[in-house]
């Protein structure tokens, strides 16, 4: 049941998002809102539909609740800015993603009192929805479009990164990829390696991380897959970019072409083909990468720092969806064979790994 105060911060809001759709388009009007389910985090969305006499508003806009936090809960419990942001990550990230030509969804009005925004709707066609109705070869069209975009990230938003975006000063660095693995020592071990060494295993996730955050690094989006990326009008139009910070180049590459059951789509012929992809369409950059990068990687180079990036990705979220299932979230368990399926790949071919492809594997240390 809707308390008092539910009840006028919504109303609030409401009036807000009416004013703000009348600033924005002169005679229109808020017609109807319906509520859309968000993902893990603790923004909400709704989908507003807008009348217009005059046929200059669009049809429809996407209204969001930032929530409580501007930082997601690793910067936080790790100190990874010193200084609070000024500005929602989401405005900061948006205004420099849209600078570099980034196909990110128009902001149409923001209201700091509020926590809300008002964005472009990029319609209801998930890139992965729309790669797993289509053929083997449209599916590796559709993915090649989003490395298109994630080079425009990659390349041209490192080359023009600068202190004013937020994602300068965020690292994906060893105690973050470290930090992450924890859930899956924590809750993940225990449902799908109970047998498992826990003091076997530990020394090589610490090996994993460390290896990890001595990578080179570029702009990265961070969570970069298939249910973040929609298709409108034929073009990959990219959202939920505010985590933005400094990565490896391969931690987008590992998401997109792995993470959830991407794997019912991405085989392992159009997963080599889409890393050529990205290798041949990083090379074109030689020479324009900032020096934040420090240099770019060889093909072995991103090929090794590929499967480091996916094996480290699979066993964090085998931790984070049994977590968020534990937490009443629910849909998430169907991922996780998926997830372990992933880290046997990478292990069969990294054996400097050895304990946990054992846990994996149900052997006994």
């Amino acid at each position: 049941m809707e308390t008092r105060e539910t009840r006028e911060k919504r109303e609030k809001w409401e009036d807000w998002l009416a004013d703000a759709i009348a600033g924005c388009w002169s005679g229109a009007r808020l017609s109807r809102i319906e509520a859309i389910r968000g993902d893990a985090s603790a923004r909400r969305f709704w989908r507003v539909a807008i009348e217009d006499p005059a046929r200059v508003a669009p049809h429809s806009a996407i209204a969001v609740d930032l929530g409580p936090d501007d930082l997601p809960a690793y910067v936080r419990a790790l100190g990874l800015v010193a200084d609070p942001p000024t500005e929602p990550p989401f405005v900061n990230v948006h205004r420099f993603l849209t600078e570099i030509g980034a196909a990110v969804p128009k902001l149409y009005a923001f209201s700091a009192a509020n926590r809300m925004l008002l964005v472009e709707d990029v319609g209801t066609t998930a890139l992965f929805d729309a790669a797993a109705e289509a053929s083997a070869h449209d599916a590796a069209v559709l993915y090649r479009d989003a490395i298109d975009q994630l080079l425009v990230i990659h390349c041209e938003g490192t080359r023009r990164l600068d202190d004013g975006c937020i994602a300068a000063h965020i690292a994906y660095d060893s105690r973050l990829f470290r930090w992450e693995l924890e859930q899956f020592i924590e809750i993940g071990m225990p449902m799908v390696a109970p047998e498992a060494d826990v003091a076997q295993i530990v020394p090589e996730l610490d090996r994993l991380a460390d290896s990890l955050g001595a990578l080179p690094r570029v702009l990265s989006h961070r969570d970069y897959h298939g249910h973040n990326l929609f298709v409108q009008n034929g073009a990959i139009r990219v959202i939920d970019f505010q985590d933005a910070l400094l990565a490896p180049h391969a931690q987008d590459l590992a998401v997109l072409l792995t993470t959830r059951d991407t794997t019912r789509v991405i085989t392992p012929a159009i997963e080599e083909r889409l890393l050529n992809y990205y290798i041949g369409g990083l090379s074109r950059y030689i020479g324009g990468i900032s020096q934040r990068s420090e240099s770019t990687p060889s093909a072995d180079a991103l090929m090794t720092s590929y499967r480091m990036c996916v094996l480290q990705h699979a066993l964090k979220v085998i931790g984070r969806f049994e977590w968020l299932e534990q937490q009443g979230r629910r849909g998430y368990l169907r991922h996780i064979p998926y997830a372990i399926a992933n880290a046997r790949r990478m292990l069969r071919q990294m054996p400097e790994f050895p304990a946990i492809r054992r846990a994996l594997d149900g052997r006994a240390p």
